[in-house]
């Protein structure tokens, strides 16, 4: 991943040399996104996205993480990583045994007004700092505050079946097409009723639930990178604001205009790394 000179990558964190229970580091991105392919690493990791939003595909779902959220990896477990342009992300690494009480799967987490400034902390500690008894305590309030951070399921399920795949990765890049389930179920050389079998064997959901899934992940990180919610709306293919502001409040909570607004508040304000 090309990141700006002076900024430290945690693609190049040395994993095997991590002697504390739980390490930090901060990056951001600059005007264009940035991408790490499929890796996988002993301790669990802690994505908080503060400006901008990142996607992580794992085996079987592809996971948004909008700002003020985080994306818990645990150890172990292969996944790569896209972030988007003029990014802020704090990664955290949590050694095996700190990590016993979190998740074994992916999961997103709330990230409280607290937990975030403890992560920002941390992840802007000089090492020489990293040893010593304040730095110690932090790191304890931070595991007991992210062991109670509530969780959220904001992802795409994907499968590795060529089919489904092949799908996906039209969808991804044509969110518009409105091709029915029996129009897809043609072009993948299939009966109705199976492609509708595999999406729920392999998925967990039949395709129009899966598409409006799509929809909100692309549309999530859409209105991260300052895409306004007309454009966005259009892009995925709908043929008025409004409709695509019912489905993305009744699939997230939120509006999309206050979502959108809240992105560019942080990218006013977000924090530069040490």
């Amino acid at each position: 991943m090309n990141m700006h000179k002076r900024q430290p990558s945690p693609w190049t964190f040395e994993f095997d040399k991590m002697d504390v229970d739980v390490a930090g580091i901060q990056i951001q991105t600059r005007e264009l996104a940035q991408e790490l392919s499929v890796h996988r690493h002993r301790q669990g990791q802690l994505a908080m996205v503060l400006r901008g939003a990142m996607s992580c595909t794992v085996p079987g779902a592809l996971w948004i993480t909008p700002a003020n959220s985080g994306l818990w990896v645990p150890g172990g477990m292969p996944h790569s990583v896209s972030l988007t342009a003029n990014g802020n992300v704090c990664f955290l690494f949590v050694d095996v045994k700190s990590a016993a009480p979190l998740p074994d799967t992916c999961r997103s987490l709330a990230i409280g007004p607290l937990l975030r400034e403890l992560i920002i902390h941390l992840a802007q500690i000089p090492k020489a700092r990293n040893h010593n008894a304040e730095t110690a305590r932090l790191r304890a309030v931070l595991l007991d505050q992210l062991k109670s951070a509530a969780t959220q399921s904001i992802y795409l399920p994907v499968s590795e079946d060529p089919r489904l795949r092949r799908l996906t990765e039209w969808m991804m890049k044509n969110p518009a097409d409105r091709s029915t389930a029996a129009q897809w179920a043609s072009r993948l050389a299939m009966s109705q009723r199976s492609l509708s079998r595999l999406l729920q064997a392999e998925l967990g959901m039949s395709f129009s639930p899966w598409r409006q899934r799509l929809h909100v992940v692309i549309a999530m990180k859409a209105l991260a990178a300052g895409r306004p919610v007309q454009n966005v709306a259009a892009d995925l293919g709908y043929q008025s604001a409004g409709a695509f502001i019912i489905m993305f409040k009744k699939a997230t909570g939120i509006l999309p205009g206050r979502y959108l607004m809240h992105n560019k508040a942080e990218r006013r304000v977000g924090r530069s790394p040490a």
